[in-house]
């Protein structure tokens, strides 16, 4: 290995224009490809809050149908009462929350100082069983959530508007859309890229009473999600068979009104609730799946091609080499591995650049690449390299360059082991 390794540095040496140019090309070629990972990565790859992707379901909008109306159907977030009893019972997943599915700005201040502007989320005790939030001061304080006392989480940002300190915040009182609230924590900020975790500030839903009379009346919608916390990814069937059992419970009740709850294969998991477009469609993984390595196949051929007369360009410049190494035996799949294999570093050298370019253009470039399709939140998206580098996007990047690698020499490889012996010695083709 140190000897091929020996080899393909001596090799790029001796033709520096060409192995610059490869190497640029791969580089760019795999920033290109890392980049499109990353921008999907976000949205279904864990990162705190969202520690537990992989074992969350999300339940974020209901379809409702009138039943006595052909073709009628409402789509919109959910009442309290509807999600405890469909979720709440449950006794398989790890914990369920229930929660305001969109933030919404309020004034936040103490007397005597002028209020700011903060994003509000507002939800249950079990939020912050499901969602791992790094506290900086204070507690979750489970107890005062579930039963809507008037108490307040911060982001670290929001503490800093308010109080301009972070030091004995906790204890103290800030007022809310006019009305006081005691802190009891404050939490690290929170990319708006956690989609279901994102708030300047966490209170109880039960402390405001606006929220909690949003109820249905003949198909009108509430304002709630749900997110379930399951112990392990095969217990997602067993919920999904017990939330069906549920509704078909929760639509008898429902059909005095001539109404029902349709479920559209909810609840869906991170990857499905990332694609969701609306709610009156349920999203298609597969076709979704397929589009993004068609992209990958497109962000791959096209750089290889060219990467392939380049590839030809240095192995017309070692006829002669590799007509004296068959000349002394070497057999043609002697010489094809060795092509590949010298070929293989060479590329693993431009994916290692690649990756850091696409790293760096990804964190620079956040609010062009990550910044929502919509979104009522003015908050700028905000990335950090635990968000970006992910153990399967080095796995992928290694599969890129080896995939690559293949596309871009195994042309070149088989003419240098079909090079004729005596013509390669004459330096003939």
């Amino acid at each position: 290995m140190k000897q091929l390794i020996r080899q393909t540095i001596n090799q790029l040496r001796q033709q520096p224009v060409i192995s610059s140019v490869t190497i640029i090309g791969t580089a760019l070629s795999i920033m290109l490809i890392m980049i499109v990972v990353m921008m999907q990565q976000v949205k279904v790859a864990p990162f705190a809050p969202e520690s537990y992707r992989d074992r969350m379901l999300h339940y974020s909008f209901c379809s409702v149908e009138n039943t006595d109306v052909e073709n009628s159907c409402s789509n919109h977030p959910c009442t309290e009462g509807m999600l405890k009893e469909l979720f709440k019972p449950m006794d398989i997943p790890e914990a369920v929350t229930i929660y305001t599915c969109n933030t919404e700005a309020m004034a936040v201040g103490v007397a005597g100082q002028p209020n700011i502007k903060a994003n509000i989320r507002e939800t249950d005790g079990d939020y912050f069983k499901v969602f791992d939030f790094h506290f900086i001061a204070g507690q979750a304080a489970f107890a005062d959530f579930d039963n809507g006392r008037p108490v307040v989480i911060l982001s670290e940002s929001t503490a800093l508007k308010v109080f301009n300190t972070i030091e004995g915040v906790v204890g103290r009182e800030v007022n809310i859309n006019y009305m006081p609230y005691k802190v009891v924590g404050i939490v690290s900020n929170v990319s708006t890229l956690a989609e279901n975790a994102y708030a300047e500030a966490w209170a109880p839903y039960k402390a405001n009473d606006a929220t909690m009379n949003s109820e249905y009346n003949n198909g009108t919608g509430g304002v709630f999600s749900a997110t379930i916390l399951a112990k392990s990814r095969d217990d997602f069937d067993a919920i999904r068979r017990d939330y069906e059992k549920r509704l078909v419970a929760f639509n008898k009740g429902w059909s005095k009104i001539d109404h029902k709850v349709i479920s559209r294969g909810r609840p869906y998991d991170q990857e499905k609730n990332s694609i969701k477009v609306g709610a009156n469609n349920e999203p298609d993984v597969e076709k979704e799946r397929m589009f993004r390595w068609l992209v990958y196949a497109i962000l791959l051929i096209v750089p290889a091609v060219n990467l392939t007369s380049m590839t030809q360009s240095r192995m017309r410049q070692r006829v002669s080499e590799i007509g004296v190494r068959r000349a002394f035996g070497c057999t043609r799949r002697q010489v094809m591995s060795q092509v590949i294999n010298e070929n293989l570093i060479v590329t693993l050298i431009g994916g290692a650049i690649g990756v850091l370019l696409g790293t760096i253009t990804a964190y620079l470039l956040t609010n062009i690449l990550f910044a929502p399709d919509w979104s009522i939140v003015g908050t700028t998206p905000t990335v950090n390299l635990a968000m970006l580098i992910q153990p399967t996007t080095v796995i992928l990047a290694l599969v890129f360059c080896f995939v690559l690698n293949l596309l871009s020499c195994g042309l070149p490889a088989l003419w240098a082991s079909r090079v004729n012996i005596v013509n390669a010695l004459n330096k003939r083709k």
